[in-house]
């Protein structure tokens, strides 16, 4: 398959599962748009090396995926820089764990905003182009708390279940346009951030590595393994491929069976 004349932007993807997602789609011979936070000098040498390593072009925007006019300009200099917006994934995301009562409304409103209403104005910046061209992929991340929930992560499930919700209106929308929208729903994916919070929990409930990946981290998925940014990644190209055309609306699992039980 190849994505030579195609133009992607990933949102949250200077690292993690968004970088593997920009990366694959490189791959492919997509030109990429990444964006998200962190040190400016890791970013660059993740967007230079997108390029060098794939022969493609690779740009970088840094909007806030908090601000609906910042999304709106990060979509047209994608489309006036790279020429189009044919991919889109939404894959920007926080978490806070908090009991409810507790739960502090600043953080509420930013896991809404970047998590569920960033992935609304993405989509609402990008669809005019895909509709007249005809073609188009809408790519969101979402998880398997889009279609179950945990304790203490209000906003997270919420945000989660109105992605999938949204996914099905926009492929209904856009289904005789050659426009396709899908969810994949990761469960627990081996990432930095998730490596980071391993000491600390060994040592919060004394713990061995072992223990905290197997009873508390992958308490959920049976297959009792993280799934890889590389598996998301491969499936993200997949739903771009003309196999995958109609494939759309579908929420598609991938964590180890979480949600089977």
């Amino acid at each position: 398959m190849s994505l030579k004349s195609r133009n992607a932007l990933v949102t949250g993807s200077t690292s993690g599962i968004g970088l593997a997602i920009a990366r694959a789609l490189a791959k492919e011979g997509a030109n990429v748009m990444i964006n998200g936070f962190g040190d400016a000098a890791a970013i660059e040498a993740e967007r230079a090396g997108i390029e060098k390593d794939f022969g493609v072009r690779a740009i970088y925007s840094a909007a806030d995926m908090s601000k609906p006019a910042e999304i709106a300009a990060m979509v047209k200099e994608a489309e006036t820089s790279l020429g189009s917006v044919d991919i889109l994934v939404n894959n920007a995301g926080i978490q806070f764990v908090s009991p409810i009562e507790d739960f502090p409304l600043e953080k509420w409103d930013q896991i809404i905003a970047i998590n569920m209403s960033s992935a609304f104005h993405a989509i609402r910046a990008a669809t005019p182009g895909m509709k007249a061209r005809k073609w188009g992929r809408i790519i969101n991340t979402a998880s398997a708390h889009s279609l179950v929930a945990s304790p203490f992560k209000a906003a997270y499930v919420t945000a989660k279940h109105g992605v999938a919700g949204l996914n099905k209106t926009v492929a209904l929308e856009l289904a005789t346009f050659g426009v396709t929208s899908n969810c994949i729903s990761p469960g627990y994916v081996w990432t930095p951030l998730v490596e980071k919070q391993i000491p600390d929990t060994m040592k919060a409930r004394n713990l061995t590595k072992e223990q905290v990946i197997n009873d508390v981290l992958l308490a959920a998925q049976p297959t009792k393994q993280f799934v890889t940014v590389d598996q998301v990644a491969a499936l993200a190209v997949f739903l771009c491929s003309d196999a995958a055309s109609q494939i759309t609306g579908a929420n598609i699992s991938m964590d180890g069976g979480w949600t089977a039980a």
